[in-house]
């Protein structure tokens, strides 16, 4: 693939790759777009949706697509952090303990249900999330590049679930909602080859994960002009306003707004960031890192994107 981007070859590409995911998941372009623009940023996503929406298919076709190991993992109230990052088993023919890798060692990790998950096993991804590396008895271990989780949770089953502290919540750049399908999607659905689609066996792969790296620094060299420095800095300062949220945006979620805006503009087809970008970004990547001041509950998005309209826009 010619990564000289924005070229028109690359540009090309980028909307085979949407075209080939969309073939599968029906009529949710646009969340196809935000998923590749949260692997291209270098972060990870979480799919907050009910059942059967198709969030553990999303994840299976993008890997397939970029061309990068994929692994799945149910979380659930009994798992431990062992069964995620893996163990030292004893080895009778060596006489020493040997490592055995658990699933995180892959290119793409589904966690599936993350929320069913204890908080101590939770945790256990921290590290890798942040570091792309694993500590197990006193050795550090490099994860797979790139590395990218995808999690998915049940907004509305409470019971058995361990909600997401902050701090393993300000891991994920982004977090989207599928949502149920359109009319004419959902017909698509219902009389097509659904077998096909299970199996994935006509999603073909347009790239390799050496050019997902090298697109990953593509977006780095994103420019971005002062004006949008500048308007970056006034949402932040607006959450911090104490206005209207319990706590404002941190440093780390204002690099994680710059990273996806210029994500968004590169797959987009510009290698420029405009104030456009970050609006598009704005709602997944802050809506589940605010609270509201007065009773410290999420704020609805159609609520939370009215609030920031109140920050001019340069």
């Amino acid at each position: 693939m010619n990564t000289d981007f924005p070229s028109m070859s690359a540009q090309t590409q980028l909307h085979t790759i949407i075209d080939q995911i969309g073939r599968t998941v029906l009529g949710k372009r646009e969340q196809i777009k935000m998923a590749l623009t949260c692997l291209f940023a270098g972060g990870h996503l979480l799919i907050e949706d009910i059942p059967g929406i198709g969030k553990t298919t999303l994840a299976k076709v993008l890997s397939r697509a970029m061309g990068l190991e994929f692994r799945r993992v149910q979380f659930t109230s009994d798992m431990l952090p062992g069964d995620i990052l893996g163990s030292s088993v004893f080895d009778r023919n060596s006489g020493g303990f040997v490592f055995h890798p658990g699933p995180v060692f892959t290119q793409v990790l589904l966690a599936d249900e993350v929320n069913r998950a204890t908080p101590k096993t939770q945790s256990a991804l921290l590290e890798a999330m942040e570091e792309g590396q694993v500590t197990l008895d006193g050795e550090t271990r490099r994860l797979s590049a790139p590395f990218f989780v995808i999690a998915t949770q049940n907004p509305i089953e409470l019971a058995g679930t361990y909600p997401l502290p902050e701090s393993q919540l300000d891991r994920f750049l982004l977090r989207i909602e599928l949502g149920y399908p359109d009319r004419a999607a959902e017909r698509q659905l219902l009389v097509g080859d659904t077998s096909k689609r299970q199996t994935l066996a006509f999603t073909r792969q347009c790239l390799t994960s050496q050019e997902v790296l090298a697109l990953q620094k593509q977006v780095d060299q994103v420019h971005v002009a002062d004006a949008f420095v500048e308007y970056l800095q006034d949402i932040l300062a607006f959450t911090r306003s104490g206005t209207h949220f319990y706590m404002g945006l941190s440093p780390r979620a204002g690099l994680a707004l710059m990273q996806a805006a210029k994500s968004w503009a590169f797959i987009s087809g510009r290698d420029f960031a405009l104030p456009e970008d970050l609006q598009a970004v704005l709602l997944p990547v802050a809506g589940h890192r605010l609270r509201s001041r007065d009773d410290l509950a999420e704020i609805p998005a159609q609520q939370l994107n009215s609030l920031f309209q109140k920050v001019p826009v340069p």
